[in-house]
C-alpha cells in the first residue's frame, strides 16, 4: 500500500512580508505539479485544515485540484476536517470525505470507512469548533473501537488532523494537539491498526502511541521551522508532502517530498516570545 499524505492546504490563506505574500492555493499547485511523476500511488490522504476561511469555494478548489491529481494516479482521496474548517461547508463539498463510504459516524462528525486493496482507511474529526486544539471524544472513540472490533484484510489506517504526540520543544505543540491521545491510545491498542496519519503541526514528526506509528506530515502551505528560540516560532515557504509505504517486511515506510521552490525557507511568518506566549494564552 503506497499512500500519499497531505495536510494544511489552507485554501484562501495568503500571508508572509508585506508586498510578499504566500498564497495557499499558489502552494499546492507548486506541490502537486513536483509530485506529477508519482507512480503506483494506491490512495491519497489529505489530514485537514483543507480551507484557511471554511469557505465552500475553498473545499472547491481542493476538491477540483487534489481530484484531477489523485484522477490521473487512479487513486482515491479521502479528507478529514482541520481546526480551520467548518463541518457544514465541508460536507457540502466533500460530503464525508471519501469517494464511497462503506460505512459513516451518524452525526456532525466527519468519520467514515472505505476499504482500498485489503486496507481498511479510517477517518476521524478531531475538530473543536472555535479551538486550536482537537479532541475525538468518547462517541467517536467508541464508534472506533466497534469498526476495529473486526479486523481488515490487510490491515486498517487511521487518519485525523490533531496529532496525539508532541515535540516537548515546541511550545505551541504541546498546547495544540490532540486533548485526548490517552483514550485514542486505548482504543487502538491491539487492534490492527498500522498507522496514525495526522497533520496540523506544519513540520515532520515520527513517534509511537500505544505501539502503532504515528506520522506527522509537514503542511502544504509553510513549513514551521524548528531552529529559533526558544518560546519563538518561525514558518518558512516550502510546500511538502509525505510518501507512505505499508505492507512488507520493511514497512511502515516515511518519506517527505518537497516542491522545488526557489525560495523555499524564506521567512513567511516569525513569531517572538511575547506574541507566541499571548497566541498560547488566547487559544491554549
Amino acid at each position: 500500500m503506497r499512500i500519499l499524505h497531505l495536510s494544511d492546504t489552507h485554501i484562501g490563506r495568503v500571508d508572509g512580508p508585506e508586498g510578499d505574500p504566500v498564497d495557499a492555493t499558489d502552494s499546492l499547485r507548486l506541490l502537486l505539479d513536483a509530485l506529477r511523476h508519482q507512480r503506483e500511488v494506491d490512495a491519497v490522504v489529505v489530514t485537514g485544515d483543507l480551507a484557511d476561511d471554511g469557505s465552500v469555494e475553498a473545499y472547491t478548489t481542493v476538491r477540483e485540484l487534489v481530484g484531477a491529481f489523485a484522477r490521473s494516479l487512479d487513486a482515491p482521496v479521502f479528507y478529514t476536517t482541520g481546526n480551520h474548517d467548518e463541518r457544514s461547508a465541508f460536507a457540502k463539498v466533500l460530503g464525508d470525505g471519501h469517494p464511497d463510504a462503506e460505512l459513516t459516524l451518524a452525526g456532525a462528525e466527519r468519520a467514515a470507512v472505505s476499504t482500498v486493496g485489503g486496507w481498511r482507511f479510517v477517518t476521524l474529526d478531531s475538530l473543536v469548533p472555535g479551538k486550536v486544539h482537537g479532541r475525538l471524544g468518547a462517541r467517536q472513540l467508541d464508534w472506533l473501537r466497534e469498526v476495529l472490533s473486526t479486523p481488515a484484510e490487510r490491515g486498517t489506517v487511521v487518519a485525523f488532523h490533531h496529532p496525539p504526540i508532541a515535540l516537548d520543544v515546541s511550545a505551541t505543540q504541546r498546547v495544540f494537539g490532540l486533548r485526548d491521545p490517552g483514550e485514542l491510545a486505548e482504543a487502538v491498542r491491539g487492534s490492527d491498526v498500522r498507522v496514525l496519519l495526522t497533520g496540523h503541526f506544519h513540520l515532520q514528526l515520527f513517534g509511537l502511541l500505544a505501539g502503532v506509528p504515528v506520522w506527522v506530515t509537514p503542511g502544504v502551505v509553510n513549513r514551521i521551522d524548528l531552529t529559533t528560540a526558544p518560546g519563538t516560532e518561525r514558518a518558512v515557504r516550502g510546500a511538502s508532502a509525505s510518501l507512505v509505504e505499508l505492507g512488507g517486511g520493511t514497512g511502515p515506510m516515511f518519506h517527505t517530498l518537497h516542491a522545488r521552490d526557489p525560495r523555499a525557507h524564506e521567512t513567511v511568518y516569525e513569531l517572538d516570545e511575547e506574541r507566541t506566549r499571548e497566541i498560547i494564552a488566547r487559544h491554549g
